[in-house]
Formats: structure tokens, sequence, C-alpha cells
């Protein structure tokens, strides 16, 4: 699962860096035009890569596998497969409101799955697990769906509240989340 999982999003982030088209000019004025590209390119690169850290970390301290977690993880990479697809749209279109709305539909998406991913995994390890134990009360893990779920309706008052709300979980998540490592390190 972890393998196959290393691999979704290895192609993820290939299919966006494949979706960066060169700029028509030599001068660094070409650039300017792929702004918005570019920074949705770093933005997603930067979930997809929180996703693949902590993903790591979850599934080292998972026990067992089960067909329900095998589930939870393939709605996971669903979610994460629309990243491509988001990042695309709402860089393409300089951060118009609807775009931006639905990108955020995606993040809000992926962070419930994760939220799933991790309860199926406690399911089948037991509430007293070291995962468990591990993710303790979750307030990162509580907090970005709600930011998320704020930014959604703020891309129509304006835009840049929904990206801010956007780059501000990213750097919430961006030290990676240590819980899940300490735990394992100590058995």
């Amino acid at each position: 699962m972890e393998a196959f999982s290393d691999g979704v999003i290895a192609i993820l982030i290939t299919i966006m860096v494949l979706e960066l088209r060169a700029p028509e000019g030599s001068g660094l004025s070409a650039l300017t035009p792929l702004g918005q590209v570019f920074l949705t390119y770093v933005l997603s690169f930067v979930i997809l890569g929180i996703y693949w850290n902590n993903h790591h970390h979850l599934l080292q301290a998972a026990r067992a596998v089960s067909g329900g977690v095998l589930w939870a993880n393939l709605h996971l990479l669903f979610w994460l497969s629309l990243f491509p697809f988001g990042a695309a749209w709402m860089g393409g279109t300089n951060f118009a409101r609807l775009p931006t709305a639905a990108y955020g539909v995606i993040l809000l998406a992926a962070a419930i799955a994760y939220y799933l991913l991790q309860k199926a995994i406690i399911a089948v390890d037991g509430p007293h697990s070291a995962l468990s134990a591990a993710l303790g009360r979750d307030l990162k893990g509580k907090i970005s769906p709600v930011l998320y779920a704020i930014a959604i309706p703020g891309a129509f008052v304006n835009r840049w509240i929904a990206v801010a709300l956007y780059v501000a979980v990213a750097v919430l998540w961006f030290v990676p989340d240590r819980r899940l490592e300490t735990r394992a390190r100590r058995g």
C-alpha cells in the first residue's frame, strides 16, 4: 500500500510539472504571465509533499491493514489525484473565484479523506494503539479542514482570503508532524 501510494503521489507531482509551459519569449518579462501558474504549482507541490511525508509516517505507525484501510487510502489518493486539475484551473485563471473555491473543495476533501484513513487504521489497530496515542487530540488535523471550509466561501468574497488560508494550512503542516515519528522510535 505504501509503495503504491508513493508511486501515485510521484506521478501527480510529475503531471503538475508537465503542466508548466515554457514562456514564449526569452526575457524576464516573458515569465510574468506564468507567475500565478508557478505559484499554484509550488503551493500544490508543497501540499502533496506534506501529504506524502505524513502518509509515510502514518503507515509506519500502522500495525495492520484491512480492506477498509485500503479503501480509505484509495479515497485519499482520489482526492490527491485532483490536485493537478485544481492547480491548473486556479493558476491558469489568475485565481478566479470559482476555480479558487474548487481548489479549496479538493483540499477539504483530501483533509477529510486523510482523517478517515487515520480512523480506519485506528479501527484495525485498536483505540489504545500507538497511532491513536500519537495523534492525541490532533489539533492541526482539526484546524486544517475548518480553515479550508472558511476559505471556500471566502474565495467568493476575495480570492486572496482563500489563497492566504491555503498557504496558512501549508505553513501549519510544513514542519512534519513529529507525533508519529517520535512514537514509532519509542516503539
